[in-house]
């Protein structure tokens, strides 16, 4: 009863990380902004879902659900090892391809051009 509560404390943790990421990438005003909520939020919410499973999958204890169990916290360690490291190089494309990021003065001259 206990770890199916605490499956499902995981579950809803990791729905709420993701739904703030989606918000986060959809009110931040540029690209550079939106690259924070994505990589962040999108990994914790990452960890506490796969946390939820393998909480759910060793309800069944035997051999196969522990290696099963394994594999999906090798999944979050690889997420956790590249999600950084492709953030870092879309921020260098951008910046590499003259994107320049956004600031308030950028938006009220482009308010005035209007």
């Amino acid at each position: 009863m206990l770890l199916n509560g605490l499956a499902v404390f995981f579950l809803v943790t990791g729905l709420i990380f993701f739904l703030g990421g989606a918000i986060g990438i959809i009110r931040m005003p540029d690209f550079y902004s939106r690259l924070h909520p994505a990589g962040k939020l999108d990994t914790l919410g990452i960890m506490a879902m796969v946390i939820g499973l393998v909480l759910i999958n060793l309800h069944h204890f035997s051999l196969a659900t522990v290696l099963l169990s394994i594999k999906m916290l090798l999944i979050v360690f690889f997420v956790f090892m590249s999600s950084p490291t492709a953030t870092h190089s879309i921020v260098d494309a951008g910046m590499r391809a003259g994107l320049r990021p956004w600031t308030r003065k950028s938006e009220s001259s482009a308010k005035g051009k209007e």
